[in-house]
């Protein structure tokens, strides 16, 4: 799923001291929320997994247009939440770039758009089941959305940032990324069902990991008073 592939010293200076300072911004504002709220075992337990999950099936590249392949991230978002999730999206892009997959300068831009795919799936995850959508399509849908924005957030880093040495002129780059993009979105949409199938799963056999207790308590007691 979308992360920049670029090798070393295809970003301008610039551009890595400005994705690197917006991506320190975010996870330091993660820490902070983290450190003040606090988080539950359960939940540092999940990330853990969610970690070592999406950091391996990361590493499976289809050699497609600069490469494709699946993260997971909107699964981590949604049973790990947010914050973790964001945290899981620094950490495997760190163990990433040190395997050489993306460059270590495009740490702070990969963690932005892999972050924003676990953030936007975790509230499209809990606004859909507020809606009472069941939890295979609320699951499917809020990880496509989420893959969906960091595909054009990768996009956007990109058009905006230009590739040092290439001799594409900027309208042909953003077509050239639109394409991969929109390659991307295709692979959205398999990674959307294939966590939705995971979420329905885990909501049968333990509804707690998704968030899924308090619901199913409330219709229980309905229920009673009914």
């Amino acid at each position: 799923m979308p992360h920049i592939h670029l090798g070393e010293g295809s970003f301008p200076l610039w551009a890595l001291v400005l994705w690197t300072l917006i991506g320190t911004a975010l996870i330091s504002t993660v820490v902070y929320r983290v450190r003040k709220g606090g988080i539950k075992t359960h939940q540092i337990a999940l990330a853990g997994i969610g970690a070592a999950a999406s950091f391996a099936i990361f590493q499976l590249n289809i050699p497609v247009w600069g490469g494709i392949h699946m993260n997971l991230t909107g699964l981590v978002g949604i049973i790990a939440g947010p914050l973790l999730g964001a945290i899981v999206a620094l950490v495997v892009n760190v163990f990433s770039a040190a395997l050489g997959h993306g460059a270590v300068g495009l740490i702070g831009a990969n963690t932005l758009i892999n972050a924003s795919e676990a953030i936007v799936a975790y509230y499209a995850f809990k606004t859909l089941i507020g809606m009472d959508w069941d939890v295979f399509p609320a699951g499917a849908s809020a990880t496509t959305l989420g893959l969906s924005v960091g595909s054009f957030l990768m996009a956007a880093i990109i058009v905006i940032s230009g590739v040092n040495g290439s001799a594409l002129p900027r309208g042909d780059l953003t077509i050239a990324v639109a394409g991969l993009a929109g390659l991307n979105l295709g692979v959205a949409v398999v990674e959307g069902i294939l966590t939705g199938l995971i979420v329905q799963f885990l909501a049968s056999v333990r509804p707690d990991l998704v968030g899924l207790t308090d619901r199913d308590t409330q219709e229980e007691a309905t229920g009673v008073t009914a």
